[in-house]
């Protein structure tokens, strides 16, 4: 979909092109959440990181990971919807699906070697291996694509997905403490529940157990979104999604406040499948609001920096981290106040913008960009 034309019309049923704007647009919130989370936490001084502003900065910044897992679980329906209509075997989709979630997993190992490189001698060898968002989603692709060949219809795709995403979520509590696979060597026991070579679970890593369970999720409700009923009826099929939502929320909650718990140790923040509930429960309320914006909002507006940035969010993400966490981060590390910090803030939107533009502009027209380049310097040259 080329830059500036997302525009929604007002149809009873929307093309791919048209549900596609909105999933960009949510992935376009999860960078721009993102980036506040990361600039106020890296540039931030020690005085200004006690304030409430921090704390709710921070709390936002636990929908960014979710948010990015659920939406790379819808596109996989999409994805996989298309080639089934197309006439693609099961072979064939699993061998697509899993190759380009292998290929994301290797940018993401490619991209720990590039923060150890740029980090270097500072940066501990194990950064090599932390189990980073980038892994995460590469290693969920792969699983969605093994488990859409063992489903064939988009209705058992969306079951099976749903008690995936269930079973990640309740198996991870004992994972990460009494049946913690110390066997494993702690690289691979590392992409189970994040522990480290100390042998100790580290709450910043982005392990299967739990972070998978938000792919699946998507997967489920992309295979929702995908069925006839919902094709028809879209704006009533999404806001039917965030109902269930809500629901999922409250559950959640009413859950968390039962008096038996079914775990020896339990932990609400970073292994509760009740949390997990509530979070899946917040990504599905986001999707109408975000829908009925880019469909009566903002659906005269010509350009969007959201969706923008959400359609070149692998290339955002990748870039972003070295002017903010890393060597050539734009302001001072644990140095800054907030008014500075949020300046900062803008200078990296308004740039990851103009970046995320530049790359959909020139994405597969390199050879007319190089000969308009050419054409432009030709003058000059002539004239010298």
């Amino acid at each position: 979909m080329k830059a500036g034309s997302w525009r929604l019309e007002k149809t009873t049923a929307l093309p791919v092109k048209q549900r596609i704007a909105y999933i960009d647009w949510m992935r376009g919130l999860a960078c721009v959440l993102m980036f506040q989370t990361h600039c106020y936490d890296s540039w931030l001084s020690p005085a200004a990181r006690k304030s409430r502003f921090f704390g709710w900065s921070q709390l936002l910044g636990t929908l960014p990971a979710p948010l990015f897992l659920f939406l790379a679980g819808i596109s996989f329906a999409l994805v996989t919807d298309r080639m089934r209509q197309k006439g693609a075997s099961p072979n064939e989709i699993a061998a697509t699906t899993i190759r380009r979630g292998a290929e994301i997993l290797g940018l993401g190992l490619l991209f720990r070697v590039q923060e150890f490189a740029l980090g270097y001698p500072w940066s501990p060898w194990t950064d090599l291996l932390r189990v980073d968002i980038l892994n995460t989603i590469g290693v969920s692709m792969m699983l969605m694509g093994v488990v859409c060949w063992f489903a064939r219809r988009r209705a058992t795709n969306g079951i099976l997905a749903g008690a995936v995403a269930a079973g990640i979520a309740l198996a991870t509590p004992p994972l990460w403490t009494t049946w913690q696979p110390r066997w494993l060597p702690w690289p691979i026991e590392s992409y189970i529940n994040g522990v480290h070579n100390l042998g100790t679970p580290q709450h910043w890593l982005f392990p299967i157990f739990p972070w998978t369970a938000f792919a699946f999720a998507g997967l489920a409700a992309g295979f929702v979104l995908m069925n006839d009923w919902a094709r028809a009826r879209q704006a009533q099929a999404v806001f039917i999604l965030g109902g269930a939502g809500a629901i999922c929320g409250a559950l959640g909650w009413w859950f968390d406040s039962l008096p038996v718990h079914l775990y020896s140790v339990y932990d609400f923040w970073h292994t509760s499948p009740n949390f997990l509930l509530i979070r899946v429960g917040v990504v599905m309320v986001i999707v109408p609001l975000v829908y009925a914006w880019c469909r009566w909002g903002a659906a005269q507006w010509r350009f969007s920096p959201i969706i923008t940035m959400g359609q070149a969010s692998l290339l955002v993400y990748w870039v972003h981290i070295e002017f903010v966490y890393g060597r050539f981060s734009i302001l001072t590390k644990r140095g800054e106040s907030i008014a500075m910090a949020s300046l900062g803030l803008l200078i990296i939107f308004v740039a990851m913008t103009l970046l995320a533009w530049a790359r959909i502009y020139t994405k597969g027209r390199g050879g007319e960009v190089l000969a308009r380049f050419r054409k432009a310097l030709r003058p000059a040259s002539e004239g010298n």
